[in-house]
């Protein structure tokens, strides 16, 4: 067996397409696939025999740029154990180890020998997977070990002459003849001392492991003899597997991949074959088999799980490092919502090609299709069509007939116009047909994967990935699943308890029902809580306007059915636990109770049954608050001509089975339901009704009246009777319902003042929770701070900020700030600069809140990311004044005012400030398509970076000189976004961007626009957010990716939130 290593593995699609240099003399060698053609026969044999085979060249490159000669290495195995390769002080240390555990192995005793080599291989496993991954993730990201190796000096001849001059001897004697210690770059030399780190790593793992399953080594009893020679035939063969996969992986990838040289430089693309066309990722699923091959030998469940956790540890080693850094150093970025026409096999791909209608009919093999001449003569949704793509758009000529054409129009004439009539985009503005008597023909374009896509599938639940209580399915899924797992995990009870579980259940389904629900209700009327959440969260493709009430409205209508259902059904499971059958009717009051429940629970039933024919299935689910489009009347036949609210009759079945079971639970349970039920009806219809009529809501019910008027009349009667004492019956009647009034008023006149004192408070306090929850993002606790700064004149730093386009501090949201600032020529390279809001810091001298990424360096050059990688003091020029600019993910996303500080040596000292500029959006005065899709226009090519490859084309066209109103302020901004200048998002079409195919191609829609992530969505949400008031989730932006179609679905929005 080979030592067990893992190595990157390049996905051929990824790696076939990079190329370090372009002319032919800097080239990188690339492997290729070998052609499974035979090469051609050579013209002269015995020419190609005499002449010698030509040195392959195999060239490097830096991060830097730097291009390089790589030189010929030697794997491991040679280097190590050869005799006649010379040894380093390392190799030394290695085979000392390796002699060090064969003789522990043999010197200690059985069991000791097994102990030690588990934790010895667990300490090996754990540098390999835990301390190399972290090491590499860190120079894959930081460049952590270059960076470390410059920072300590150690191959610089000036800092450190006898460390360099030893690491100089060690490699030189390891390396062939092309290899040159000073003339190799410092990346190359580093890899080759990791090398050496690593395998020290690689060859005692592999050993511990050995030595660990040869101390276990044991043979199982109680068994054939062809079961052992199957075990030792199948652990051999599973040995000599691994030997040959780990074989054949180093023969491609060789020692660069082998030891993760593209970490370090780049050499050109790894094409992979030969085995890694065996299986997916096979250095890690069967380039381990020799681990259970050497457990079939050994015959020990030890060695099996401990290899089992080793390869385990190996696969997690892959996920956290190497496929990252896989999608980092080889991974194309891919624009989002980037709309491709789907290419029908039936249709032509070229316009010219579409045949005649004659042809088509008479030779076509493909099925036909009856168009909907709907569908044909509507106006095209805003999503329609092709966009930024490079594919050639899809025509399909339809023949109407004008007799269907005139009976269509007529119809739609008598269609009710919508508020806000969505409009087309401005490609899908059409010329007048001709006048010739011919059958009009019209354009259908083909549909996009993107529009398909987001109309088939809307965040729908994967397991339990996407689940929204809100949606039906998924709540019923949500308590299917509860019920299962409940049933089947819980112990045995006494009676006792189960009828007390029992009991809980029914009441937390009468909360549910009835406050839960009352609340949601609640919230859909006040503020329409439900069709805001479909709103935001869900993309609908229509623009009739009712796609996310109807959604709401459907949803509800089962999650109320199966509450209701659900609280009726607990409520009989206590009853049925609490029920026993008499032995004797006749004695005591059985029979009684029984008859009096079942009256209740006729009563429940028939009451239930009058309301719904009065309410119909549109007020049974409360249909009025959600659907505005039915005229709302009242109701006062049926039952309502007697009761305001029959639904109180309602409860009557649960005081009748709680007469028939006897049972105070049952009691307690109908009584907690009636009391919840009065509470819905008060504080939950009540107010929507009050809300909707007004004063036409009737006070009092016919009920209530003749109630009142015997009530009079008996008063009156008991007046005339009482004679003399009359006058007296009347002054305490009076004093006692003087009484209360005066109660009545004097509790409800301290509930109000008590209401008008708190609310300023409540008000207060709400808005100081809502500024500490904003504030809890930036908190802070800083240990960074410089104690050196009292000899640094704090006069000698300035900044300023450059006054926006409008000649002010204030900039549109998303629009770069510049700021202009002077140090003296003593600061520090670590210096930076950061974004904070006003308030948000009270001290001028320190800053002790997070800047949330809102931060730029003084000196780029000497950062990556937000690591300081360090510069040459002696290469740096000594600037003492420039200028830094904020954009992109720098930017503060949140209208508002804000201050800029400056920062010394990368700690949290305030050495300037400036202040304050303001963020602003500039809102539309009316809500109308042109307004708002002309306010888009201005705010979502700032939200995407005035990127030209993801921008609508409509943007570009634009030729005010004013900055909000043009798109990019600078194109070599695109850059900064991390997608390199040239690189499609949509990947790979030979460096053209998405700008150039809108120029190249006028028939695409001019309005789409695409992402490099989510996180520009989100900014175009929250940019609506502020603008409108309208909440959508990022997937809903994708999903249109469009100015007009966004514009509609604001415009519908707001139509139907704010009537």
């Amino acid at each position: 067996m080979l030592i067990e290593r893992a190595f990157f593995e390049r996905v051929a699609t990824w790696t076939q397409s990079r190329s370090l240099m372009s002319t032919p003399q800097n080239t990188l060698r690339q492997r290729v696939v070998a052609s499974k053609e035979p090469p051609a026969a050579p013209l002269d044999d015995s020419e190609d025999a005499q002449t010698p085979p030509r040195e392959e060249i195999v060239w490097g490159k830096t991060p830097g740029g730097e291009v390089f000669r790589v030189p010929t290495t030697h794997d491991v195995l040679t280097t190590l154990f050869h005799p006649g390769q010379p040894k380093s002080h390392l190799d030394l240390l290695n085979l000392g180890l390796l002699a060090t555990q064969l003789a522990v192995f043999f010197v200690l005793p059985r069991r000791a020998s097994q102990i030690f080599f588990f934790f010895y291989f667990a300490f090996w496993r754990a540098a390999y997977d835990a301390g190399l991954g972290w090491v590499l993730t860190k120079q894959s990201k930081k460049k952590l070990i270059v960076r470390e190796i410059q920072r300590l000096g150690w191959l610089d001849a000036s800092r450190h002459p006898k460390v360099r001059n030893w690491i100089r001897d060690q490699l030189q004697g390891k390396m062939g003849k092309d290899y040159d210690f000073d003339e190799l770059p410092l990346e190359y030399n580093t890899w080759l001392l990791f090398r050496q780190a690593v395998d020290v790593i690689l060859v005692n793992d592999f050993l511990a492991y050995c030595m660990f399953a040869f101390s276990c080594f044991r043979v199982p009893g109680g068994l054939s003899f062809f079961v052992h020679l199957c075990r030792w035939i199948g652990g051999i063969l599973l040995i000599v597997f691994n030997i040959w996969v780990k074989t054949e992986a180093h023969n491609v990838v060789k020692d660069y991949g082998w030891y993760w040289g593209d970490v370090f430089f780049q050499r050109g693309a790894l094409v992979f074959d030969g085995v890694f066309e065996l299986a997916p990722h096979p250095m890690y699923s069967v380039g381990y088999a020799g681990y259970y091959g050497l457990s079939l030998i050994a015959g020990s469940y030890a060695v099996l799980f401990v290899s089992l956790a080793a390869h385990a540890a190996q696969f997690a080693f892959l996920l956290f490092f190497e496929n990252p850094h896989i999608e980092r150093m080889y991974g194309q970025p891919k624009a989002i919502a980037k709309r491709t026409p789907l290419v029908h096999p039936c249709q032509p791909k070229n316009k010219s090609a579409v045949p005649s209608t004659n042809a088509v009919a008479g030779s076509s093999t493909c099925p036909e299709i009856e168009a909907d001449p709907a569908d044909i003569l509507a106006t095209p949704a805003v999503t329609e069509g092709e966009t930024a793509t490079d594919t050639t758009e899809i025509e399909t000529e339809v023949e109407i007939d004008e007799a269907v054409i005139t009976r269509m129009s007529q119809s739609r004439e008598n269609e009710k116009a919508s508020k806000h009539r969505p409009k087309p985009s401005v490609s899908s503005l059409s010329s007048a047909s001709s006048e010739q008597p011919q059958p009009l023909r019209y354009w259908r374009r083909a549909a996009s994967q993107h529009d398909l896509l987001n109309k088939y599938f809307r965040h729908d639940t994967l397991v339990l990935r996407n689940i929204d209580l809100l949606r039906s399915n998924d709540l019923m899924l949500v308590l299917i699943l509860a019920y299962c797992f409940t049933i089947s995990f819980f112990p045995r009870l006494s009676d006792s308890v189960t009828l007390r579980l029992h009991f809980l259940h029914a009441f937390g389904w009468c909360i549910i029902h009835y406050v839960g629900l009352g609340f949601l209700l609640k919230a859909q009327s006040e503020n329409k809580f439900m069709v805001r959440h479909f709103m935001k969260h869900y993309h609908y493709a229509g623009y009739e306007g009712g796609g996310a009430v109807a959604e709401a409205f459907a949803n509800w209508k089962v999650i109320y059915n199966l509450s209701m259902c659900m609280t009726y059904a607990s409520c009989i499971g206590v009853v049925w636990k609490t029920y026993s059958i008499p032995h004797d009717w006749t004695v005591g009051n059985e029979l009684l109770r029984h008859t009096l429940g079942l009256l209740l629970v006729g009563l429940h039933i028939w009451a239930t049954m009058e309301s719904y024919e009065v309410l119909g299935v549109f007020g049974w689910f409360f249909g009025d608050f959600f659907i505005e489009e039915l005229p709302s009347h009242l109701e006062y036949h049926g039952i309502y001509r007697y009761l305001n609210n029959p639904e109180a009759m309602g409860g009557a079945a649960w005081f009748g089975l709680a007469l028939i079971s006897g049972s105070k639970l049952v009691l307690s349970l109908a009584m907690f339901r009636y009391l919840a039920n009065w509470w819905f009806l008060t504080r939950v219809e009540n107010p929507h009704m009050r809300k909707l009529y007004g004063d036409s809501l009737r006070k009092e019910a016919g009920f209530v009246k003749v109630m009142k008027s015997v009530a009079s009349k008996n008063a009156k009667i008991l007046e005339s009777r009482a004679g003399r004492h009359a006058p007296e019956l009347k002054r305490v009647v009076r004093e006692v319902k003087g009484t209360f009034d005066k109660v009545y008023e004097e509790t409800a006149d301290a509930v109000e003042e008590f209401l008008a004192k708190s609310r300023p408070k409540i008000s207060e306090v709400m808005e100081e929770t809502k500024f500490l929850l904003k504030q809890s993002r930036e908190r802070l606790v800083i240990t960074r701070v410089s104690t050196d700064i009292s000899g640094i004149d704090r006069n000698q730093y300035k900044i300023g900020i450059v006054p926006s386009s409008l000649g002010s501090k204030g900039f549109h949201l998303g629009e770069p700030i510049s700021v202009n600032w002077e140090a003296p020529p003593s600061h520090s390279s670590k210096d930076w600069i950061g974004l904070y809001r006003i308030g948000a810091n009270r001290s001028t001298l320190v800053t002790k809140t997070s800047s949330l990424g809102m931060w730029v360096p003084v000196h780029d050059e000497g950062w990556e990311g937000d690591l300081f990688l360090g510069v040459d003091s002696s290469k740096a020029p000594r600037v003492t004044s420039g200028k830094v600019t904020f954009k992109g993910d720098t930017l503060p996303w949140l209208v508002g005012k804000y201050e800029v500080r400056y920062h010394h040596d990368g700690k949290y000292n305030v050495m300037s400030m400036d202040g304050p500029l303001e963020i602003f959006v500039d809102k539309p005065t009316e809500l109308n398509f042109d307004s708002v899709r002309e306010t888009l226009m201005q705010v979502v090519p700032l939200c995407l970076d005035s990127d030209p490859s993801l921008i609508p084309l409509s943007c570009k066209r634009l030729r005010t000189p004013n900055p909000l109103h043009t798109v990019p302020r600078n194109l070599t901004e695109a850059t900064d976004t991390g997608i390199p200048n040239g690189g499609s998002g949509g990947g790979g079409d030979g460096g053209s961007t998405a700008g150039s195919t809108h120029d190249e191609d006028p028939d695409k829609d001019p309005d789409d626009f695409s992402f490099w992530s989510e996180k520009q969505a989100k900014r175009i949400c929250g940019a609506i957010q502020q603008l409108f008031g309208v909440e959508y989730v990022p997937e809903v932006v994708v999903a249109d990716a469009n100015l007009s179609a966004l514009a509609n679905r604001i415009l519908l929005s707001k139509e139907i939130l704010t009537t």
